[in-house]
């Protein structure tokens, strides 16, 4: 749609009940705030009655009743009523055209018609109409390469099957549309699948419908040329949306799988959806970079004892363009590859979901939540992107392979079990429209600014962390926020960079832990801990660059295991905070060593722990506790060593304080 236009919807809808006038940035942002003002409805379904008109297809076309017309190889249904169709048509229509208020009934009881010039099947004017697939029928429609139209300038019909009004699909058979002129199925209303076996090959957009489409039932399979599922209303906010309460969809789009004008809702289903050509297909770009530094490729090691799919390697060659200048994006504008899109929200409330995308698996223009469900997600881009709020309260999610895993301007996760490899940061909350394609770096990229000092800039970004367990493997910054980073609760895992121009942790503002568990592992030069205005207690490690899969131990003065842990890659900085950590009491950190207990991601439960080399202890005194191995000197590339407030603690043996020459 027209960029501009959209922009002024989105701007409207924030002060006209979309999202209530909350301010974008504002942590507080829910999805009953989001939810309660999205107006969608399914409506009944349809029941169909037997029919009393009936319609046999063929060189000669019979009717028997009333209420429709042959004209040769055409057939004119006039007024209201059910009509039961069978038969073939080598090269002729359907044509609807009642009354305004007449409600057309039409069972597809086994045809196969095709036209070569126009719409097989063609709507012009009704109240509704009702295609009723009848129970194991197999029904073919088809169209030519070009249209034979009355008015050119209106494009009008454009698809296999068009209405101008209201479009219903329901039954239990079987509907193969084959468009080689446009479109497969189009509303210039609202079009709803209610049930069948429906498969469309189309040329443009598989099935659209101008006000809504909405989806309740059925087996779909799209291949279209151009977009998958389409709702196209832009002028007005209560229409334009995408709703999905159950069916099995597998939609192969060149460009986007599902896209909502306005919202995207979907309430369950099982849904594959490959877009662009998959993340294969992702568009390389001029100055591509790789985890924020210029020539460097991602390690992608496995973790030891991984028992999920986010954890497997991904080919080295496999990358995300990070530079785009302006005139590029727009001219990708309409050539958009998502595979679920929005321009104002995208709701989950539950399924299932196989996503292979060459952009991002999910992007809204403004909010996105997920409430549930199972994700499989491989992107070129981002795997799940908000420009404004993301929440994310329940579900399991892997995203197998993205540029940047999860990204918005807020980012909040309540719960859920969540699995990101990113090329770049895996969590980053930085705002805006999908930052990471334009600068190859995302909108807070800047590594070279120390808090506080003068002329640094931070932004709005938030990640709230209340529970769930979260598993990062990321090139670039494992979770990265250009404003603040607050942990209340849950299982936090990061492996993180291996180059020193990116932090496992990076923040502008302040990282305050108040519960649960981070461990946190990557390069040194950038290496931040929680601030010291966290309440609970944490100790950020300077090393020696480590091999992956080398452990480092974490123990208290009896020998208990505070962490015990396997980074998958190379690293020199590990940040860990635990209810465990018990100010006033003192703790071991040693390195190598072995461990006959269970791994998850690298982290160690039970088992007999053989010790490695001890590189230093810390007795804690204050939040941030810090631990340097004997040798080792660090030089802080542009933030504090600890981040801020990270100077908290005690250095190790053999590491005298202030020292800041190159890290060995």
């Amino acid at each position: 749609m027209n960029k501009k236009l959209m922009t002024m919807i989105i701007g409207l809808a924030l002060c006209t009940g979309i999202m209530g006038c909350t301010k974008k940035s504002d942590a507080t942002t829910s999805y009953s705030t989001i939810i309660s003002n999205i107006t969608m409805s399914s409506g009944e379904k349809e029941v169909v009655g037997e029919a009393n008109t009936f319609i046999e297809l063929a060189d000669t076309i019979t009717v028997n009743g009333s209420g429709a017309s042959v004209d040769k190889n055409k057939v004119t249904i006039t007024s209201g009523g059910t009509y039961s169709v069978k038969g073939s048509l080598t090269d002729g229509q359907i044509i609807v055209n009642a009354g305004d208020k007449d409600k057309v009934y039409i069972i597809l009881n086994g045809v196969n018609i095709a036209c070569s010039n126009n719409s097989p099947i063609y709507v012009m004017n009704s109240d509704k109409t009702i295609i009723s697939l009848a129970d194991n029928t197999k029904n073919y429609v088809k169209d030519g390469k070009s249209y034979v139209l009355q008015d050119a300038s209106a494009d009008e019909p454009n698809a296999a099957i068009f209405s101008k009004d209201d479009l219903t699909f329901t039954g239990k058979g079987s509907l193969t549309v084959n468009a080689n002129y446009k479109n497969g199925i189009r509303s210039k209303d609202d079009l709803k699948i209610e049930g069948g076996t429906i498969n469309i090959t189309s040329k443009a957009d598989g099935i659209r419908g101008k006000d809504s489409v909405v989806i309740t039932d059925g087996n779909i399979k799209v291949n279209s040329g151009e977009d998958g599922i389409k709702s196209d209303n832009a002028e007005e906010l209560e229409k334009g949306y995408v709703l999905i309460e159950a069916g099995i969809l597998n939609i192969t789009a060149v460009q986007d799988g599902i896209q909502g004008e306005t919202n995207t809702l979907v309430k369950n289903g099982n849904i594959t959806i490959n877009s662009g050509g998959g993340s294969k297909n992702a568009v390389v770009k001029k100055g591509e970079q790789f985890g924020g530094m210029m020539g460097e490729r991602p390690d992608f090691g496995a973790k030891p004892g991984a028992t999920d799919e986010a954890t497997i390697a991904v080919s080295k060659a496999d990358t995300k363009p990070t530079t785009e200048t302006v005139e590029d994006a727009e001219s990708n504008e309409s050539t958009s590859a998502k595979a679920i899109k929005a321009g104002i929200n995208i709701v989950i409330e539950n399924g299932s979901f196989t996503i292979d995308s060459s952009e991002d698996a999910m992007h809204s223009n403004n909010n996105l939540v997920i409430n549930n469900g199972n994700f499989d997600i491989s992107s070129g881009d981002d795997g799940i992107h908000a420009d404004s709020t993301l929440i994310i309260n329940k579900g399991t999610i892997n995203i197998k392979k993205s540029y940047e895993g999860i990204e918005s301007e807020t980012i909040t996760i309540n719960d859920g079990n969540i699995n990101v490899l990113a090329n770049d940061d895996g969590l980053n909350a930085a705002g805006g429209n999908d930052s990471s394609g334009m600068d190859g770096n995302s909108a807070k990229s800047d590594h070279s600014k120390t808090e506080g000092a003068p002329g640094s800039s931070s932004g709005n970004g938030i990640i709230n962390i209340n529970g769930g367990y979260i598993n990062v493997n990321a090139a670039g910054d494992g979770i990265d926020s250009n404003g603040s980073i607050y942990m209340k609760n849950g299982t936090v895992i990061v492996n993180g960079p291996t180059n020193n121009g990116n932090g496992s942790l990076d923040y502008d503002r302040k990282f305050e832990v108040t519960g649960g568990i981070l461990v946190s592992a990557g390069s040194l030069g950038m290496a931040q801990a929680p601030s010291s205005t966290s309440t609970q207690n944490c100790v950020k490690v300077n090393l020696s660059s480590q091999s992956a899969n080398t452990l480092v131990r974490i123990e208290g003065e009896t020998g208990d295991n505070i962490i015990t842990f396997a980074p998958s890659k190379q690293y020199a900085s590990v940040v860990v905070s635990s209810p465990k950590f018990k100010t006033g009491s003192t703790y071991k950190v040693y390195i190598g060593g072995s461990s006959t207990g269970t791994p998850t991601n690298g982290l160690y439960s039970n088992g007999i722990y053989t010790k490695g080399t001890e590189v230093g202890s810390f007795t804690i005194s204050s939040t941030v506790s810090e631990v340097t191995q004997e040798g080792v000197t660090i030089k802080n590339m542009g933030r504090g060593q600890g981040g801020p407030g990270g100077h908290g603690g005690q250095r190790g043996k053999g590491a005298p304080d202030g020292m800041e020459p190159p890290q060995k």
